[in-house]
């Protein structure tokens, strides 16, 4: 049952409310072994409007004033801009934040669930390292059980954790060279602050920046609801407001969510600090596995064809870029060639081709049975919830894995 979340959660609505904060039917609350979220104060009908901030309320570039962003040289970071300015900026400047400012998580809570924050042998995002690994390799960018690779491929959400330290630390050199004694402790909350919380916002009449990651502005109130892939609001932006609206009926005390967006748990986890239990979005990539499995001209050929990296499983089974390379392993070439084209589907083998993903699939799967022993070898020793937090995720993937397994072996039963 959710509680009440405090005084300061009291004079912060009060806050938005005078700012023009259209708030009905929802509050913030605490809900006991999660944190604070959002909760229907009454039954709300579908289709109802519970939150509109109008832009002017909200923090984004433009509540920077332009004298501040002039220091910064050309190419600096929207993101890191803003992360300067909360810890930098004018005193008198950010005093109407201030009641907002004390609602957010404590620097203190990012340490606790964002490995970002996490000692150097639990991040091990360099295979460097003398520690093993613990992080997935989504997260972490790197393998225990096979060599790491030098493909080239998107992986942008297969080396999660180093792209994250790659934009902080460059914010950090960025703001360093305008403010030389910035605080790492103050900027760095600031930097995700902005990194979690922040919602899609572009400057009317500005084109969408190349980096997705600077099309961020913080919404007050909107901030408080808590992600689920099934959520119960909808955002809307039309330049002029945010508006949240509920797409089915929801019962008084129930908590309210929004949608993040389609991410997978090891996203999620280095992102926000936090994974579903279940999550339809969830995946895992097995494109080093499968990399390793092929030949050079294998490789080329599936860049031509626009098939190259991307091969998931998710909780529903492999996703169809999966398949088509692994019928590349056997096919003959002229034929594969017409069934990526959709032209034809001879030479199809339905049992090789589940038998070829099973084995890669058993390769991921034999990583997270490396990776759970020897993080339950740890546990007695690191009793602050980071390594058990990394052991719960782990053992969802070789869940993902085995239910995988179970799933293509028993649809190949099926077909013969």
């Amino acid at each position: 049952m959710a509680e009440k979340p405090g005084d300061e959660h009291v004079h912060f609505t009060q806050w938005a409310l005078s700012k023009g904060i259209e708030i009905d039917g929802v509050a913030p609350a605490k809900f006991p072994g999660r944190g604070l979220g959002m909760v229907a104060t009454r039954t709300i009908q579908e289709n109802e409007h519970i939150i509109v901030v109008p832009v002017r309320v909200m923090l984004t570039i433009d509540s920077v004033p332009e004298q501040f962003v002039k220091q910064f040289p050309n190419g600096t970071s929207i993101h890191a801009i803003l992360a300067a300015f909360l810890t930098h900026g004018d005193a008198e400047e950010l005093q109407k934040w201030d009641v907002w400012r004390k609602v957010w998580p404590s620097r203190e809570s990012f340490a606790d669930s964002m490995p970002v924050l996490w000692p150097e042998h639990l991040q091990a995002s360099s295979f460097k390292t003398e520690h093993p690994v613990l992080l997935p390799p989504a997260a972490s960018g790197v393998w225990n059980s096979i060599p790491n690779s030098d493909f080239e491929y998107d992986a942008t959400y297969q080396k999660i954790l180093p792209d994250q330290q790659k934009r902080l630390h460059g914010a950090w050199e960025s703001v360093l060279c305008v403010f030389p004694d910035t605080d790492w402790d103050a900027f760095s909350y600031h930097w995700l602050i902005i990194n979690s919380r922040s919602f899609f916002y572009v400057t009317p009449g500005k084109p969408h920046p190349e980096d997705w990651n600077d099309a961020v502005g913080l919404v007050p109130f909107a901030d408080y609801f808590n992600h689920a892939d099934d959520p119960q609001g909808e955002v809307s932006y039309d330049q002029d407001q945010y508006t949240i609206k509920i797409n089915r009926q929801i019962e008084k005390g129930e908590e309210v969510y929004l949608s993040y967006g389609s991410h997978s748990n090891d996203f999620l986890f280095i992102e926000y600090g936090f994974f579903l239990d279940d999550n339809p979005s969830d995946s895992i990539y097995l494109d080093d596995i499968i990399f390793h499995d092929l030949t050079k001209a294998d490789q080329h050929e599936l860049k031509l064809r626009d098939c190259y990296g991307d091969y998931q499983i998710t909780p529903s089974g492999a996703n169809s870029r999966l398949e088509s390379v692994a019928c590349m392993k056997y096919m003959d070439r002229r034929d594969w060639q017409k069934y990526i084209q959709g032209r034809s589907k001879k030479g199809i083998n339905a049992q090789q081709t589940a038998e070829i993903i099973c084995g890669w699939i058993e390769v991921y799967l034999e990583e997270s049975n490396v990776a759970i022993e020897k993080i339950e070898a740890m546990l007695p020793q690191n009793q602050d919830g980071k390594v058990s937090m990394i052991l719960s995720r782990w053992i969802q993937i070789k869940r993902l894995c085995e239910d995988a397994l179970s799933g293509i072996c028993s649809h190949n039963d099926d077909t013969n």
